[in-house]
Order: structure tokens, then sequence, then C-alpha cells
């Protein structure tokens, strides 16, 4: 059969090159030149406003008890952050939601054979850290969202546990059919690890932190150095976020108190084999009671054993039994009503919530947005009014699910449809380089906000620091080259992973996350090591760091509210769109010629867009010659709505192929990777499983969703045009 596949190209992609570019008009994009000069004097005094000691002290506050979903700290905390948010003059109110979120009542694991040894599943306490000792409050070591199980089976090493680790078991004739399988950390996001061993057969599965990836294989270990110490355990959620975040038993709408819930026995996202995490000293036992064949080189960690794959003669017993009772979620918002423009929202986001007490992971992050709002308040004393409304929020619950912030859009996704301008987020914030992803609508902007950003220790711009790691870094000549000379640093796609996901895959509001990092290094992740002491001698010891992240993402927030015209640009999006389809088309080609199925061959020229990029659109050039004056217009405004649509046409209603929730056609976490983002994720792992009647539909659901921005983008050319100069 030959598919007859509909070219991208014919939606009139190329179209989108010669479309809308809000460029600099004065000396800020979407800013007339008079507005500009206004707007520059107030991110000045802007950013003189953040201050290291107030970060250290927030932190202190923050992590000093855990955190986690349910506990008393939690709400304590969102208690303490509605009266900060108030004592710098916003209104600010608590949103509640009552979710599934499953805690731990037994824990076992154990070797049966051919010897003995139970392991301890208990991170000790660090002489000198005040906090680690908080053993009656603290979340035990545990895999959330872990069906209940009690099972006995041969144990069999799977190393990361992806796929391409199955298809090498199977190539060494090695089956986990009935096995409990032991797999590490790294390689993939960790709910992965399970959902493949159920797949193949598996009954149970443990995940640990190898010392190679995380631990002595780098340096020092907690608490003379940064890194996992042998009894340090990774925490973390294994539900199956690629299906849906946020509570199990509501997906697509608010987990309200009258909300409509699957029984826990229907809900898709729980694992379907029990799964716990251990440290890599009582995995060490484990895997030094295995035989069978030696493990690839490459599946060889940094402990001091021959590292074998099994099956036997290790026989472990492994038994989860959690309390699957709902618990309360308390979404703090903060609100600065917009004097011109209220129904056009710019939302900021980072959670509160942690596994334990959280001080990197995600107080880093959430002490900085607690230092824009003072910012921000001190600037509404000195007579500044924002265009547009400034959503501030405190998400809880992300650490399990993005469940705060999923629920909260859930809930009001109507108005975000309508209001949504953009949504920045944050997580966590360590020392380095300054590092971006989300919606490419914005990556020009952002490269703006961060040219005006001073990087504390080098004195270079942010902008310019993370240039010359890009050139440093870069893998080949032509990368080394562009890094050098396009104008704009390119921006990550977004997959998932923190609390961007429900507003930008779900709704489709044009998204930014950012954080510096990359020079702090450690393995603390979700253990009881992360706290205060921890943060405060190895990472941003003086918290300078996280001023930088307060000042740029103020910025940028001050910029986007404040613009008369929303300062998109799409030719970056046009191009990058561009790059996507021919690693696709690249892709087709692999797996055809893998399976030699010529005859079912996608059309030639499938997918050949964007290949002859042209000059923005005659109407922008217009406005940016005139000086910008037309943005100065009242009829801006329907302008703006116009815009506001641009992200959203990129959805599609039924979303992807049996994960209806991510309705993006760009962006979304792969059905395989977790975190990790698929960019053309219909039509990519469509081709990725070689399902060529799959493949052909979600390149027709592509093709629609850009033709669909095309002509958002057309019509508010349109609209430019006729406000004239």
């Amino acid at each position: 059969m030959r598919v007859m596949a509909r070219p991208i190209a014919a939606c009139g992609l190329g179209l989108l090159l010669i479309a809308l570019a809000p460029a600099p008009t004065g000396d800020l994009r979407g800013f007339t030149a008079e507005s500009a000069k206004v707007q520059l004097e107030w991110d000045a005094k802007f950013r003189a406003i953040p201050s290291p000691d107030s970060l250290r002290e927030y932190m202190r506050r923050l992590s000093a008890r855990p955190h986690h979903v349910g506990s008393p700290y939690d709400k304590d905390n969102a208690e303490w952050l509605l009266a900060k948010f108030k004592s710098f003059g916003l209104d600010a109110h608590v949103e509640t939601f009552d979710v599934l979120f499953p805690t731990p009542k037994e824990r076992v694991v154990e070797l049966v054979a051919p010897t003995t040894f139970r392991a301890r599943l208990q991170e000790p306490p660090v002489p000198g850290d005040p906090t680690s000792s908080q053993q009656t409050e603290q979340l035990p070591t545990y895999n959330a969202y872990s069906i209940d199980g009690d099972v006995t089976a041969p144990l069999v090493y799977v190393n990361f546990g992806v796929p391409a680790d199955y298809e090498r078991l199977a190539r060494l004739g090695v089956s986990v059919k009935g096995a409990i399988v032991i797999a590490r950390y790294f390689g993939s996001w960790r709910g992965i690890k399970p959902k493949v061993a159920a797949e193949h057969g598996a009954i149970g599965c443990l995940i640990y932190a190898d010392p190679r990836e995380d631990g002595y294989a780098h340096g020092d270990v907690y608490p003379q150095g940064p890194w996992r110490p042998r009894d340090g355990v990774q925490r973390g959620s294994v539900m199956d976020m690629p299906l849906y975040p946020g509570d199990p038993l509501t997906p697509g709408v608010g987990a309200t108190k009258d909300a409509k819930r699957l029984p826990v026995s229907e809900a898709p996202t729980i694992t379907k084999i029990p799964v716990l995490p251990i440290s890599y000293g009582d995995a060490q036992p484990l895997l030094a009671a295995l035989r069978g064949p030696v493990a690839p080189a490459e599946w060889r960690g940094g402990l001091g054993i021959t590292y074998h794959i099994g099956p036997g003669p290790a026989k472990v017993h492994l038994r989860v039994k959690s309390d699957w009772s709902l618990k309360p979620l308390y979404d703090v918002i903060a609100r600065i009503p917009g004097a011109t423009a209220p129904d056009e929202w710019v939302i900021r986001g980072n959670h509160h919530d942690a596994w334990v007490n959280g001080a990197e992971d995600p107080i880093s992050g959430l002490v900085t947005l607690l230092e824009e709002a003072r910012g921000y308040g001190q600037l509404l004393k000195q007579g500044w009014k924002p265009r547009r409304t400034i959503i501030y929020a405190a998400w809880d619950g992300e650490e399990p699910a993005l469940l705060g912030s999923t629920e909260w859009v859930e809930a009001h996704a109507d108005e975000l449809a309508a209001k949504g301008v953009a949504y920045l987020n944050s997580d966590t914030n360590n020392r380095g380089y300054l590092d971006v992803g989300g919606s490419h609508s914005l990556e020009a902007f952002i490269n703006d906000v961060a040219r005006d950003i001073d990087d504390p220790e080098t004195k270079l711009s942010a902008w310019k620091r993370a240039q010359l790691r890009a050139i440093a870094d870069a893998s080949s000549a032509d990368q080394r080259q562009e890094a050098r000379q396009r104008a704009d640093l390119r921006i990550d796609a977004l997959g998932s992973g923190s609390d961007f996901t429900p507003f930008l895959q779900h709704v489709g509001v044009a998204t930014l996350n950012l954080g510096f990092g990359g020079e702090g290094g450690g393995g603390i992740y979700h253990s009881i090591y992360d706290d205060f002491k921890w943060f405060t001698t190895f990472d941003d010891t003086s918290f300078v760091y996280g001023r930088a992240l307060a000042q740029t993402v103020g910025t940028a927030v001050l910029r986007l509210a404040d613009a008369e015209v929303v300062p998109y640009q799409f030719t970056a999006f046009g191009e990058t769109v561009g790059r996507y389809v021919k690693e696709v088309e690249k892709l087709l080609q692999e797996k055809q010629d893998t399976v030699r199925e010529r005859n079912r061959q996608l059309d030639e020229g499938v997918f050949s867009a964007t290949a002859d990029p042209r000059e923005p659109s005659v109407a922008f050039a217009k406005a940016q010659a005139n000086g910008g004056a037309a943005l100065a217009k009242p009829e801006v405004q329907a302008l703006n709505a116009t815009l506001r649509q641009s992200e959203r046409a990129l959805m599609s209603a039924s979303g992807l192929p049996r994960r209806p929730w991510y309705r993006h056609q760009i962006y979304a976490p792969g059905f395989y990777t977790g975190y990790g983002v698929k960019t053309l994720p219909g039509v990519r792992e469509a081709i990725e499983q070689k399902n060529w009647s799959e493949a052909e539909q979600q390149i027709a659901a592509t093709a629609q969703a850009l033709a669909a921005h095309t002509s958002v983008i057309g019509r508010a050319a349109e609209q430019l045009e006729k406000l004239g100069p």
C-alpha cells in the first residue's frame, strides 16, 4: 500500500516566515520609541531592588522543615507566602484542591537468595546538618503512585530501563517476564522505567542512583562534598505523566471538592507494578548477587563489583503498601490588576512544595519569585501601573505530578484561553549560565532581556556568557559558527517535568522556563540532604545568581505586562519548525531504509517546509520604519487579542494519539522519554513506531495546526497594517 500523505508545505508553513514579527520599534520590542524610554527606567529601578540577603532569609524560613503535600509545614508555608504577598501590597488568596497523593505505609526490599540482606531504606542524618535529623517529619524514601504489591522473584539488571535496553536484553537472550528489575536512575525520567518493565512482563521494579552518575565518581560525597552519599535516595513520582499530569482521578478537570473522580483502580497513570527507589548502598548487595551474562561495558556503573545481568541466582522480595487518601493542595495566587488591559494575563509561577526540605528544589527558584513580587510592590508605591494584569503563583504539589499548576489550569482553562499572554516558570536555580526553554515565538524577546542582565561573577551580560558557553560546548564547526554569528541564541523546546506543562501543552499559552545553572553540581536531588546547610555550603552560596534570576524574570514580566503590542516574534518559530521538519524527514528515511518498505514510503518532499525563509511582513516593516507610532493607538487591543491566539492555534482539539490531554502539535514530552521533549510529537513518534497510517494522519493534523497558526499571523499583520502610521 502506498501512503499518500499531505505535504506540510501545502499548508503554507512557508508563509510563516513572511508573517508577523513585532520587532523593536523603539529601544524595546513591542514598545513605541517614547514608551520604551519610560520602560527602561522602570526596568532599571526594578533590577536595583532584589537582595541576596532577602533571598537567603526567605530560603532559611521556607526550607526549615519538611513540607511535602499534605504536611503541616506545607500549609504553614502557604499561609506565610500569602502574608508576604499581601505585605508587598499585592492582592492575594489561596486556591485549594483535593488530590490523590499516596504516602507509604509499608516498604520492604530484601534479598532472599542465594544469601539474605534487608535494605535499610532510610537516609541517615549528617552531623552538622540540623534539618537532616527531622526524621519524624520526613517523607520516607519511596516512589509516589506506585501500585501496592507484594512480590518475590528473580532479579534482572536492566541498565537505565529504557526501551533500547530491553532490545539489548533480547539480543542477549535475557527475559524479564516474571522478574523484578533493577534499573539505574538517569537515561530517562524515572516513571518510564516501571512502565517499560511492566510492558515486558516484569512484576516489580527497583530504581537506584549509581555513583557513576550520582555519587563519588564525581567528587566528595556529602557532607565533605556536594555529591550523593552511600545511603542517599532519590524520591520521586513514577506516575505515567506522558499520559497526563495532575490528579490521576480528575483528568482534564480541576480537582475541586465536587469534581467527579475515577476509582483509584481505573486511574491509568498509576503504575502497573510495585516500585521503590533505593540507595547505591542498598543496591550493591543485590547487584553483587547476580550472575548470568556480564553487563555490556556501557551498562557498568561505579560500584566496585562486576556488573552481571541475571536472572538469578539473586531472588528479591519487594513489598509496597500506601495510604491512598486525598490530600489538600494550597496554591497561593497574587495579582496586580492591569490598568489598560486587565483581561490580558502575564503569569509567573514556581512551586513551593518539596519532597523533604527542598532548599534547591524548589526553594531556590521560589525565593526569586518572592523577591520579584517585593520589587513590584515597591514600583507600585512609586507610581508604576502595569498595562496588563500580572498573576504570581506559588504552586503546591508539583513534585508528585504537577498537581497544583495542572488543577489550576484545568479549573481556569476557559479564562486562560481568552486571556493568557505568557507563562514564565522557574523551578530550581543555582550557579552558572542562564538556561531558557519555551515557545519560540518568545525567543527573540528573551534574548533581548538577557542582554540587559549582568552575570554576577564574570560581569559580562548573561546573554554574552551563555553565548561563550555555546561556542565552547559546540559539537561541530557549524554549531560554533552559528553561536558566534546568529543574532539570537536558540532556546530549547520544552517537554515536561515542571509547572509549565499545563500552560503550554494543554491550553496553549506561550511559555518560558528559566534558571541559572551548570556550575553547581551535586547529588542531593529529592533527598533529605537538599537543605539550607547543603545549599549555602555548595551551591549559590552568596545568592547572587538568585538575584540574577529575579532580575531576569522580573524584567521579562515587566516588559510583557507593559508593551503596547505583545512582543512575540515568529521568524524564529518558522525557522525552528523547519529544522524539526528536516529531522523528521531524516528519521523517516532511516526507518524506511531499516524495514525496506519502499511500497509504504511517504510522498517525497512531504516535509519540505521553511527551506526558503523570506523577509518579515511588509506591514510590520512599515511599522518599524514609522518608529512604532501605530502601536500607541487604541485599536492595538484587537491586534493583541489576535496575537494571543497564535500559540492556541497550534493545539489540536483531539490531542496526541493515546494521550489527548497533550494538545500541542509542536512540543510534547515523549511517550517513552517522560520529561524529554519530542518535537512534532505526533508525526515523530508514529514514524519511530513505523506506524505509517498514523504518520499520515499526524502529518495532516500538524499541517492543519500550522495552517491555523499562519492564518492567525496573517490576520494580525493585516490589523497592524490597517492601524497605519
